[in-house]
């Protein structure tokens, strides 16, 4: 949609004069997570003390140990699957943006081994700033996807507020003996990762630059669900989606949370074309050096340089799942290993090129 005259100023592309959507917010996607160990002091002690009495099942999967999603045993057995999960634009088209984020929440379910079912849409709209028509476009994305997962959309909530956010609150069900989590790794299992990594600093340098990155926005929109099917088929229980917190942030949760030291072969890491020249260029977020920072301590990173070690810690949006196992169709990249001096190993024992 175009801007009138009146409005124009740097929200909007100087050429075609249509509005650049992640020129209203500061932060894009995935990345404008609250930092990692911010957030995980903010949750500290909140993990419940014991069975909630008079609950409606059991809560087998919470706050612990930073799971994807929340599953409640039901009475008759089966697990119930919720999560929410919305951020600012990553995109300026709309469409996509709905797309992208609606695809990132279903992640979660599918990261858990389960199936949508049903979600609600959560959107923050700037009224005074920005029109209703691009709301609708965004609202049409997220449904869309969600059909393409067989999730029904029913309603939401939206709020008058000056960024525009865009998300879902998913529920599905998931069999609680058979579904993947981020504290089930064991050692002598490989690891296998789903999407190539990159997502973040494509996105980055179209929020700066306005270049659009086809290759980005097929990744982001493309769902988990095979993955996670074909995951839970080869017998894996071990797994989590790889977002804000990057490769080497969700994999240091999942080892650490495991008991277990992580091993990546970085030469084995699969990237988006156009990654490595979108790093080398400097369009890396905040949120990519505050996950590398976060994990450093926790990490021996000495096989890689420092550009290596930020596409590592990428900050993605709606990425692949990171399996502790093999995935048909999809690359080993490391292993799990007994727990040693450090919780992250990067190598180099393939053969790649950068």
């Amino acid at each position: 949609m175009r801007v009138p005259e009146t409005l124009r100023d740097v929200t909007t592309d100087t050429q075609t004069g249509l509005y650049r959507l992640t020129r209203y917010a500061h932060g894009g996607g995935c990345a404008c997570k609250i930092p990692p160990g911010e957030l995980e002091d903010v949750v500290r002690g909140l993990v419940a003390a014991g069975p909630v009495p008079g609950a409606a099942g059991e809560l087998v999967v919470g706050l612990d140990d930073g799971d994807d999603a929340a599953v409640v045993r039901l009475p008759d057995g089966n697990g119930l699957v919720l999560t929410t999960d919305f951020f600012t634009p990553v995109v300026d088209d709309p469409y996509d943006w709905g797309r992208i984020a609606a695809a990132n929440a279903l992640s979660d379910v599918y990261a858990m081994g389960g199936r949508p079912v049903v979600a609600v849409n959560l959107l923050a709209w700037p009224r005074g700033m920005l029109p209703f028509d691009l709301a609708t476009e965004v609202l049409r994305g997220g449904m869309d996807v969600a059909r393409a997962a067989g999730c029904h959309v029913a309603g939401g909530h939206s709020v008058d507020d000056p960024e525009p956010k865009y998300g879902m609150a998913v529920t599905g069900l998931v069999d609680p003996e058979r579904m993947l989590r981020n504290d089930a790794g064991r050692p002598g299992q490989p690891l296998t990762l789903t999407k190539p990594l990159g997502i973040g600093v494509l996105n980055t340098r179209h929020k700066a630059t306005g270049e659009v990155f086809p290759q980005a926005v097929e990744a982001m929109t493309t769902l988990n669900r095979d993955a996670a099917a074909a995951a839970v088929a080869a017998g894996a229980r071990c797994a989590t989606d790889v977002t804000g917190f990057g490769l080497l942030g969700h994999l240091y949760k999942l080892a650490r949370a495991s008991g277990v030291t992580a091993v990546v072969d970085a030469a084995a890491v699969p990237y988006l074309p156009g990654a490595w020249e979108a790093v080398r260029a400097g369009y890396v977020s905040g949120g990519t050096r505050r996950n590398l920072d976060w994990v450093r301590p926790h990490a021996d990173l000495t096989a890689v340089d420092e550009e290596e070690a930020l596409l590592l810690a990428d900050a993605q949006t709606s990425g692949g799942l990171l399996v502790a196992g093999e995935v048909p169709g999809h690359p080993v990249i490391g292993e799990l290993v007994p727990r040693g001096e450090h919780v992250l190993v990067v190598r180099r024992a393939g053969r790649g090129s950068t």
